[in-house]
């Protein structure tokens, strides 16, 4: 992985003062070390793809990454002929092939993994929330995208909010991050950081822009003072290409690392995101008028 250089021909965007170096130090009062990593991942291929995705969680770590985010449904692939195949890839929450990625998961550190969710005779589109020693949470998507509507049932909540080792850690998946209100929501939550495993399909676009759905997420950073840690796919799956736009968005809606190989890594100032002031007016939340909408 790199911080400054993107595979597949992409360089990162870095704006001048980003703290993505390098050298840049573990998390500390002001900082968090994070990674979005996309390891391949082959439809149908459950026991594969935890493999990769253990070698891609082992990679990161030794990048010294405390939060590690990893893409929607990366355990089974996303393109289902139909529910029935989704549901011979899903894993339970209790599943004990899970302590085998746990086994990888640094000290202190925080892993965000898309998966598809047996649960009785239902199905979910899940992000598990994962330690080395606790399983934090399992977030189950709200708003289903396409077929995922014929496969997967809607969660009941709009995103989550979850007590981390560094923090507030907000989880949401994919489309969930197109309706505005969700990382807002969050945001009002307290969450520091959101993390965004995804799998953004390619669309047409101008020439030289970046993909809408990642335009949103550098809009909804900017709006709330939100860092986005987002993970996509890469390739293509049963003829769907898929965008690569695994990027880290610091808390200015400002991209500091974007598409690098396997992954990219940054460092994110927490104190900066969790302050909402705007000198020496403002406040982003202070000055919403809630009456008026």
């Amino acid at each position: 992985m790199t911080e400054t250089t993107g595979a597949r021909g992409a360089s990162s965007p870095l704006r001048p003062g980003t703290s993505a170096a390098d050298g840049a130090g573990a998390a500390d009062a002001v900082g968090l070390r994070v990674a979005a990593v996309s390891p391949e991942i082959v439809i149908g291929d459950l026991e594969g793809n935890l493999d990769r995705i253990r070698s891609a969680i082992s990679a990161a770590a030794r990048r010294g990454a405390q939060l590690i985010v990893l893409p929607e449904l990366a355990t089974s692939g996303y393109v289902f002929a139909d529910r029935n195949e989704a549901r011979s890839v899903a894993l339970t929450a209790d599943d004990p092939r899970w302590a085998s990625l746990q086994q990888v998961i640094p000290e202190d550190a925080v892993v965000v993994v898309g998966y598809a969710e047996g649960d009785g005779d239902l199905l979910f589109n899940t992000a598990a929330v994962l330690t080395r020693d606790a399983r934090l949470a399992d977030y189950r998507k709200s708003h289903l995208w396409g077929a995922e509507k014929l496969v997967f049932e809607s969660g009941p909540e709009a995103g989550v909010v979850v007590e981390a080792p560094f923090g507030r850690l907000g989880v949401a998946l994919c489309y969930d991050s197109e309706f505005p209100e969700v990382p807002r929501r969050l945001a009002l939550a307290g969450a520091d950081v959101l993390a965004l495993p995804v799998n953004w399909p390619l669309v047409p676009r101008p020439e030289g822009e970046h993909a809408p759905e990642l335009i949103q997420a550098m809009a909804s950073a900017r709006s709330s003072r939100l860092p986005v840690v987002i993970a996509d796919r890469w390739g293509s799956e049963r003829g769907v290409d898929w965008t690569d736009g695994t990027a880290i968005i610091d808390e200015q809606g400002w991209i500091v690392a974007f598409r690098a190989v396997m992954g990219a890594t940054a460092v994110l100032s927490l104190d900066a995101a969790r302050s909402k002031a705007l000198p020496p007016h403002n406040d982003l939340f202070a000055d919403r008028r809630s009456d008026l909408y």
